[in-house]
């Protein structure tokens, strides 16, 4: 694989930097915000390593302009020294693809950087998000399944951006409601209401079901070749 590493500990890039060239990876350094941007839009990398806390601008600003105004879909997975909803929540929803807390096993980051180069094959060319034959385009927040145009409204949209880019991994409830109402989250269980919706558009009319729920723990988008159910 041919890495970018941005981040601004000179020490930890140079660890990390040996170990990955040593199981023979390529990888490229960038040590703040606006080399790390102007690096990752331009070159052909298969996975980008992003620090959270960067010089210049952040590791999620510096994601989501990747995102938003560049159209680059290299999977990203951002480093991050703090452990928290909040925190993880941010970077992912900010087009990271997933996240390593400070600090992690050498091991673990390579397996990690591998699963995604791997996953980055459901990625559609154009820049879109596909799961089976769910599409999401986030630059036209578009949303189709077998051809069929689906109808979102803001927070499901929402939702189902957040969980495609998390394809394969388990949700928390936490993360979820983070991501649609920050640390004010409303009284009663809006959120199953909201997923009760979103699995009205992509999942009901169609005969695979693709959004699973996790009693008690959260929810998972994938293609585990099931059947659709009223399973909330």
């Amino acid at each position: 694989m041919r890495v970018l590493l941005v981040e601004d500990n000179a020490d930890l890039a140079a660890n990390v930097g040996d170990y990955l060239e040593a199981h023979q990876h390529t990888v490229d350094f960038a040590y703040d915000g606006p080399s790390g941007l102007a690096a990752a839009a331009n070159g052909a990398f298969d996975v980008v390593i992003l620090d959270r806390l960067l010089p210049g601008f952040d590791g999620a600003t510096l994601c989501r302009r990747l995102r938003d105004e560049h159209g680059v879909t290299t999977p990203v997975l951002m480093l991050t020294a703090l452990d928290t909803v909040a925190n993880r929540v941010d970077g992912l929803a900010a087009g990271a693809d997933d996240y390593l807390v400070k600090p992690f096993a050498m091991a673990e980051l390579e397996a990690r950087l591998k699963a995604l180069n791997r996953r980055a094959s459901g990625r559609i060319a154009s820049g879109a998000l596909r799961v089976a034959d769910l599409e999401y385009d986030p630059r036209t927040c578009e949303a189709r399944r077998a051809g069929q145009t689906l109808p979102l409204n803001p927070s499901t949209r929402r939702i189902l951006e957040f969980l495609m880019r998390q394809t394969d991994r388990i949700v928390t409830r936490k993360e979820l409601e983070y991501l649609l109402w920050g640390d004010e989250v409303p009284d009663g269980d809006v959120l199953r209401a909201h997923m009760h919706a979103l699995r009205n558009v992509i999942d009901r009319p169609f005969p695979r079901k693709l959004l699973h729920t996790l009693r008690g723990t959260g929810y998972r988008l994938a293609d585990l070749g099931d059947t659709a159910d009223d399973g909330d």
